[in-house]
């Protein structure tokens, strides 16, 4: 695998290294081993899915909140996104910065969240699905999150014709009613 560090600190891109032949091809995903050397926690407990009928389908920004918090590792398995993160750690550099990049099942391109991170996706194609693996359990009291068009964090999120966003999701909080 190779580890790319993003502007915000503590998250990583990371693309796999596959070895191809004439069936296809094998490449490890996780290797304990190798996220130890960039300090990145890989002893994920919880795994999910999240299956996006449509393009333009955008669910976020969401984090669990301390002491809940959570790294994850997200890639997709069908489709593309452009996946958002955004750091809310008070005391980082780069608070309230964000941070983008396009996940897809043919880039298999992963993205490392590391605890303190709001995350969020469009999807950019039909039927994409989209793999988290979460090294702390889902708390039900713990989901929080910010609003996808917070005009202090200024995502730029592509055009599309058709946006479909969950009413949950349109009434999270701004950035600054957080703190």
């Amino acid at each position: 695998m190779k580890f790319a560090p993003t502007p915000l600190s503590g998250a990583w891109l990371i693309d796999i290294e596959p070895i191809a032949d004439e069936r296809g091809f094998f490449s490890r995903t996780v290797c304990v081993d190798q996220f130890d050397q960039f300090g990145l926690n890989a002893r994920f407990v919880q795994q999910s899915v999240s299956s996006n009928l449509r393009a333009g389908t955008l669910r976020g920004l969401h984090f669990q909140a301390e002491p809940h918090g959570e790294d994850k590792l997200v890639r997709v398995t069908a489709g593309a996104i452009f996946d958002v993160i955004v750091d809310l750690r008070p005391d980082s550099a780069t608070f309230g910065k964000w941070f983008a990049a396009e996940l897809s099942a043919a880039n298999h391109r992963q993205l490392y969240i590391p605890r303190g991170f709001a995350h969020g996706f469009q999807t950019l194609a039909d039927n994409t699905e989209i793999l988290y693996q979460m090294t702390a359990p889902f708390h039900p009291d713990a989901p929080r999150g910010v609003r996808w068009d917070d005009p202090d964090i200024g995502i730029t999120w592509p055009a599309c014709d058709t946006r479909v966003i969950s009413s949950s999701d349109k009434a999270l909080p701004l950035l600054k009613e957080l703190r």
